[in-house]
C-alpha cells in the first residue's frame, strides 16, 4: 500500500503564487507543485466561502466548476467524474456556505508561460463557522512557519538539505525551501504572506481591530509571534487520543465487515469533539502509518 501524500494547509495567496513544478516521470507516480515558501504540494486541504458552482458537463455525466473563496483569495475548483463523492457533495450544496475540501492541485500552462492552479477534490463537505476558523487558524500558522523558516534558510547560502534538516525541519520542508529559493530566484513577497495572516487573524478574532503593521522587510522582525490562541481543537485532544477515539469508532461502526461508512463516522467524531476538519486530517496520519485503508470512498477500514 503506497503512503499517502500529505495534504497542505495553504492560503489560496501561496497556492496561486505557485508556479515552480516537480512533473512526475514515472507512470503512477505523483507531480508535484513548489509554493514560494517551500511547500511540495500535491493535495491541499482548503476551506472557505462557497461562492460560486456550475455544471459544464450534462445532467447524466456532471462536470462542475467552483470557486471556494479564503481570506486571501480564491481556490479554483474542478470536479468530474472520476470524483464521483464530491461531485455528488457539490450538486446539494447551495451557495454561499462555508466548505472543506480535501484534493490534488493540477496545473495548466500556457503558450505564454503563464501557470493556473486549480484543485481536484476527492471530497468536499459543508462546515461550520467555527471549523472554518479552525482551519484558518491552523493554516496561518503553517504559513507563518514556512516563512519564518525561508528567512533563516535565507542567511544561510550554502546551506544543504542535510543542514535545514539538522536545524529541526523535516526532509520535505528542507527540500522544499531549497528547491523553492533556487527555481523563483528570489526572496517571496513577504508583504502578500503577511497580509495574508493579518487577514486571518482578523477573521478569527473579528471584534479586535488587528493591525500588525508589517513591514515588507522582515530583516528587523522577530523570529517568533505568538499565534497560539488555544485555537480550541477538539476540546483539548490531542493527536494521539484522536487517533486512538478514531480506531475504536472504526471498529465499532464496522459492524457487516466493510469498513465504516463516513457520513456515521463524521457523526460520531463530532460528537466526540473532533470537526470534520480533524478527522480528515486524523484519517490522513492513521493511512500513512498502514492502520486504516479506504475499501471505497464511502468507507474507511481498520487493518
Amino acid at each position: 500500500m503506497n503512503a499517502r501524500e500529505m495534504a497542505w494547509r495553504v492560503f489560496a495567496s501561496e497556492l496561486n503564487s505557485s508556479t515552480v513544478e516537480i512533473k512526475a516521470t514515472e507512470e503512477k507516480m505523483p507531480s508535484y507543485v513548489i509554493s514560494p515558501l517551500g511547500a511540495k504540494i500535491n493535495k491541499v486541504l482548503i476551506a472557505g466561502v462557497l461562492t460560486e458552482k456550475e455544471n459544464i458537463g450534462s445532467e447524466d455525466e456532471p462536470m462542475w466548476k467552483a470557486r471556494i473563496q479564503d481570506v486571501s483569495g480564491s481556490f479554483y475548483v474542478n470536479v468530474g467524474k472520476f470524483q464521483p463523492e464530491a461531485s455528488a457533495s457539490l450538486s446539494d450544496l447551495e451557495t454561499p456556505c462555508y466548505v472543506a475540501a480535501v484534493g490534488r492541485v493540477r496545473t495548466y500552462s500556457t503558450d505564454d508561460g503563464r501557470v493556473f492552479l486549480s484543485v481536484r477534490p476527492d471530497r468536499i463537505m459543508q462546515i461550520s463557522e467555527e471549523t472554518r476558523k479552525e482551519w484558518v487558524l491552523d493554516t496561518a500558522k503553517s504559513t507563518w512557519s514556512r516563512l519564518k523558516n525561508v528567512k533563516k534558510v535565507l542567511g544561510m547560502p550554502d546551506a544543504k538539505e542535510n543542514d535545514l534538516i539538522a536545524m529541526g525541519m523535516s526532509p520535505v520542508e528542507a527540500f522544499g525551501i531549497i528547491y523553492a529559493l533556487d527555481n523563483y530566484g528570489n526572496m517571496p513577497d513577504s508583504a502578500l504572506y503577511l497580509k495574508t495572516i493579518q487577514a486571518a487573524l482578523r477573521v478569527i478574532l473579528p471584534d479586535r481591530d488587528i493591525d500588525l503593521g508589517f513591514p515588507e522587510d522582515m530583516s528587523d522582525e522577530p523570529d517568533e509571534i505568538e499565534m497560539d490562541m488555544s485555537g480550541k481543537t477538539s476540546e483539548g485532544n490531542n493527536s494521539a487520543q484522536m487517533e486512538d477515539l478514531i480506531l475504536d469508532l472504526l471498529a465499532e461502526l464496522d459492524t457487516d465487515g466493510k469498513g465504516a461508512p463516513r457520513d456515521e463516522l463524521e457523526r460520531r467524531a463530532e460528537a466526540q469533539g473532533i470537526s470534520s476538519i480533524e478527522l480528515e486530517e486524523v484519517s490522513n496520519i492513521l493511512m500513512d502509518k498502514g492502520l486504516v485503508y479506504e475499501p471505497n470512498l464511502r468507507y474507511l477500514k481498520r487493518i
